[in-house]
């Protein structure tokens, strides 16, 4: 179970370094100014496309349910994101949700502050950036994560302010996990495998969520409230709010994700484009900030058991579709993604398989 209580000296570095304090929000320090070749380029960025958008009210046993599967096969394999309507999770529950989070991080800095921390294997904490001790440029963003499962022995660690917090948090991530599950179901049919396939390969996977905060930045050009980057998760479901910042690389350039009132943007992680031995794709997506809002993200990630053993599927390769990535311990990944700066090498590039040429 996660302390609330923090020595004074870790207590007043929460506050210091923390944007949501309020302290680091009137301009841009030069510990989040990017060199000139790394910045966002928001002219660059392409408004009039789309990512596909899936209704999935005939996944169970609907007339149109074959449908259903084909679109999400196709958009895993074509553009690694896509968002969902009808998708199960009551749109109550979901308000709630997004309502408790901008009120956790408008709550004074101080109830914040008390569960900081800079160790990347702390389950549950609040920091900033993204691995604050190893990156030379910081990213323009806060954030809250924790486990979600199993619930009953995780939610007694989750923070209790605001009031109601562990109630809404709680309802939230079951119903999420519900959904991934259909999720995970639905992917592993999609590519030619037995419905319960991804399910059963992770393990006891893990789940966790983050609540994602980007203070309005007084020049967002200078600086990124997270870098392009892949997921190293199974499957990520993600709620925004109004205010858009998500994009989307692909065909060279990035495109931004529209909110859709009501709809989760779910994206493939690494593990499943391992799976899949190359033929859905684990896309490199970025935040942005502006210089109006703040903005609030709140991705649910569901992961591999750290002992689940991750490889191509054996029936996704053959003479003509060699594996494209070696087999591993899902530990080994997580080490190597946590150990990362963003915005560098992806770590997916470090499994593949050299064949000689």
């Amino acid at each position: 179970m996660a302390s609330t209580l923090c020595d004074d000296q870790t207590h007043l570095d929460a506050i210091e370094k923390l944007i949501s304090s309020g302290i680091n929000s009137s301009e841009v320090q030069d510990r989040y100014i990017l060199p000139p070749h790394e910045r966002p380029r928001m002219s660059e960025v392409c408004y009039s496309e789309c990512i596909p958008v899936v209704d999935l009210g005939d996944l169970i046993d609907g007339p149109n349910r074959t449908r259903v599967i084909q679109e999400i096969r196709r958009a895993c394999e074509e553009n690694g994101f896509f968002q969902i309507i009808n998708h199960g999770v009551k749109e109550t529950i979901m308000k709630s949700m997004m309502g408790i989070a901008k009120e956790f991080f408008e709550m004074p800095v101080e109830n914040r502050a008390c569960f900081y921390s800079e160790d990347p294997m702390q389950p549950v904490r609040v920091s900033t950036s993204f691995n604050i001790c190893k990156e030379k440029v910081q990213h323009w963003r806060d954030y809250l994560r924790h486990p979600c499962y199993p619930l009953e022995e995780v939610m007694g660690s989750w923070p209790e302010k605001p009031a109601g917090y562990r109630e809404i948090a709680g309802k939230y991530s079951a119903e999420v996990r519900a959904l991934i599950l259909r999720l995970l179901s639905s992917i592993s049919e999609a590519l030619g495998l037995d419905s319960d396939y991804l399910n059963r390969i992770f393990g006891t996977h893990n789940q966790a969520m983050v609540i994602n905060y980007y203070p309005s930045c007084p020049n967002p050009d200078l600086t990124f409230g997270l870098p392009g980057h892949s997921d190293p998760d199974g499957i990520t479901v993600l709620m925004q709010d109004e205010v858009s910042g998500l994009q989307v690389f692909k065909n060279g350039k990035w495109i931004a994700v529209q909110p859709l009132a009501n709809a989760f943007v779910v994206n493939l992680g690494d593990q499943i484009q391992v799976v899949s031995n190359g033929r859905f794709r684990s896309v490199e997506h970025r935040a942005v900030t502006n210089a109006s809002s703040a903005r609030i993200s709140i991705p649910m990630f569901c992961t591999p058991a750290e002992d689940a053993f991750i490889a191509p599927a054996a029936s996704l390769v053959d003479e003509q579709h060699p594996p494209v990535y070696r087999g591993y311990k899902f530990e080994e990944f997580w080490k190597a993604f946590w150990s990362q700066v963003l915005g560098r090498k992806t770590v997916l590039d470090t499994f593949k398989i050299e064949y000689p040429e």
